[in-house]
């Protein structure tokens, strides 16, 4: 196993050298640049300097005069030396500016990580143990809905019905009208109310997949030659079903919790930008749209090896939950 994990790290440090690569020659095409927005907006200024003579100081002062290979190695450097420069769109440290956006993002994903646990496996798990039943149906038709729900759609909804309709929660931002004359514990009870809505959102949309593939794999586990063996010796139906099949069920489960652990971290676009919630994708959006360079390459440096973290993790659970691949 120790060899297998060395192995596996220095594949991992190959791999974030090329994709990171790609993402900054990609960074360095983008058609907007925060650079030209404010060479654009100093050159009109009276007694200005022109355009042009501004992109060029501007792009000596930043270091994109370089090529992009140079420039990439000159980026590569600073990032494992740790220093990650200063955000061109929120004017503050990447650093800082990451560190105060991704926490909320983070408690997001993991109460939604809970829920959809929670809920998704036992229900996949009791339409595959009654299958072709109405539960069965029922919960398939269910798994196939919040699939195909798209986002923005039922975020639309949920505002008519809870914000305009019922008037029960506001239709934008994290704090209320009144949060700074609250106390300590009152602000925290008007933040999770703010979060309600947006979290909702996120376990709807997510426990459908995982809710099909528990009853798929499950399924299969269920018409295995040995569980018909172990239903045959007499073992009681919960005993067959929670300690033979829905182990080896969870051999393909861990896979898809080791993935997702990147998800922690990268928060939902879509979600915060919809309801206005200053986590780190709805950060990393306006950065990226700006062209805030320093900003967007160390969140998708941090999401890239989270990536490579989070496959190797998996492949470690792999192997504590199925004895065959530790032997091998």
């Amino acid at each position: 196993m120790r060899k297998y994990i060395i192995k596996r790290l220095f594949l991992a440090v190959i791999i974030f050298f090329f994709v990171m690569l790609i993402i900054y020659t990609l960074m360095r095409c983008l058609p907007t640049s925060y650079i030209e927005a404010m060479a654009r907006q100093k050159s009109l200024q009276p007694n200005s300097k022109s355009f042009e003579e501004w992109m060029a100081q501007l792009n000596e002062m930043y270091g994109m005069d370089r090529g992009i290979i140079a420039g990439y190695f000159h980026w590569l450097g600073d990032f494992f030396r740790g220093s990650f420069g200063d955000s061109w769109y929120y004017t503050v440290p990447v650093i800082e500016k990451f560190n105060d956006t991704v926490w909320l993002s983070f408690w997001m994903g993991l109460i939604t990580m809970f829920f959809e646990l929670v809920i998704a496996i036992p229900l996949g798990i009791i339409a595959a143990t009654k299958q072709y039943t109405k539960t069965d149906y029922t919960i398939s038709v269910l798994a196939i809905a919040f699939i195909s729900l798209p986002t923005f759609f039922f975020i639309a909804l949920l505002k008519l019905l809870f914000s305009v309709k019922l008037g029960w929660f506001d239709l934008f931002g994290l704090v209320g009208r009144n949060y700074e004359q609250l106390n300590a514990w009152g602000q925290f009870l008007d933040k999770c109310h703010h979060l309600v809505l947006p979290i909702l959102t996120l376990i709807v949309i997510s426990i459908g997949g995982l809710m099909r593939y528990t009853r798929t794999n499950m399924l299969e586990v269920l018409n295995a030659d040995y569980i018909r063996t172990a239903r045959a010796k007499g073992l009681d139906e919960h005993k067959v079903i929670y300690k033979h099949a829905f182990r080896n069920t969870l051999i393909p489960l861990v896979t898809i919790v080791g993935g997702s652990l990147p998800g922690l971290f990268s928060g939902a676009l879509f979600t915060e930008t919809m309801f206005s919630i200053p986590g780190i994708g709805y950060t990393s959006y306006h950065a990226m749209v700006a062209g805030d360079i320093p900003f967007s390459m160390f969140y998708l440096a941090f999401l890239a090896i989270l990536t490579l973290v989070g496959n190797l993790i998996a492949d470690i659970l792999y192997a504590v939950v199925d004895p065959r691949v530790r032997i091998a």
